[in-house]
């Protein structure tokens, strides 16, 4: 998907783990399907899975998700990765990366999710505990700014969208988004990315939410972008509800979702058909609820 990625496969792991953590060089190592875009991530044995950057922009969450998961996944109701090694560079590889414990579940697909009511109601509860957090001392999200910072990438993005979607009437709308107030609050911690490849499910119940790179503190109306990249339109009251966001901040929230599928969409129409029919999937819901 980018030209600055490295190559790297089950043996290049193998040999860093052996390395790095000799206690677990006989455990097998099997690369994971993922639709991620900045990690390849490889199952070390049955209870460990390993986390590498496979660009050069993805090298600082390494270090990032060290510091802060410890700190923040014990306060969640959730299940999130616990970093259990720090791996450093090495003469294969250039960048450090991390070793986990494994977490159970599969990621829900948007359209398909089992018990809608239940997960609203579940993410709900995981991004209402994050709020709660101390945000002192908490790194600025990238993604906890005003929206209006997305609105040069945003129109760029509808640019090159021309002919593919209905870019007038996603245009009207992403300027509505824009005219919602900015966050009047103090910074609060946000998860960044709540998408459905960084949630987990098992048994119909969310089981953990996962990759915590863009996680900071700032606005967190970003987090109400999973109403409509997995939520159906039926549970969203419901997530509302257990968010408790005005009218303002879910403008914001829809405007975020509307803002990352429309920058996501060209960049991934051919190199990640799984992202890219997510982003078409946001935008068609955010149609659909404005008639």
């Amino acid at each position: 998907m980018r030209a600055d990625e490295v190559d790297i496969d089950a043996p290049l792991v193998g040999r860093l783990v052996a390395r790095r953590f000799p206690e677990w060089a006989s455990l097998p190592v099997r690369r994971l399907a993922s639709s991620g875009t900045e990690n390849a991530m490889f199952r070390l044995g049955t209870d460990l899975v390993v986390r590498l950057p496979r660009h050069p922009g993805a090298v600082a969450d390494v270090a990032h998700e060290q510091r802060w998961l410890p700190r923040l996944g014990a306060l969640l109701p959730v299940a999130t990765p616990e970093p259990v090694g720090f791996g450093e560079p090495d003469e294969d590889f250039p960048w450090p990366w991390s070793v986990y414990r494994w977490l159970d579940g599969h990621n829900p697909v948007a359209g398909a999710v089992a018990e809608p009511e239940r997960l609203a109601e579940e993410l709900g509860a995981c991004v209402s505990a994050l709020r709660r957090l101390d945000p002192q001392d908490g790194p600025p999200a990238h993604r906890g700014v005003p929206l209006t910072t997305r609105d040069a990438p945003t129109r760029a993005a509808l640019e090159q969208l021309a002919g593919r979607i209905d870019t007038d009437t996603v245009t009207s709308l992403w300027e509505q988004a824009l005219r919602a107030p900015d966050h009047a609050g103090s910074p609060a911690w946000l998860h960044g990315d709540l998408s459905p490849g960084n949630v987990l499910v098992a048994g119909g119940r969310l089981s953990a939410v996962i990759d915590f790179g863009c996680a900071g503190t700032g606005d967190p109306a970003v987090d109400l972008i999973v109403a409509w990249n997995l939520l159906p339109a039926t549970a969203r009251d419901i997530f509302r509800e257990a968010v408790g966001a005005g009218e303002a901040e879910w403008a914001r929230g829809r405007g975020w979702a509307l803002s990352i599928s429309l920058i996501q969409l060209p960049y991934y129409w051919h190199t990640n058909p799984a992202l890219a029919e997510n982003s078409l999937h946001v935008i068609a819901e955010i149609l659909a609820e404005a008639g």
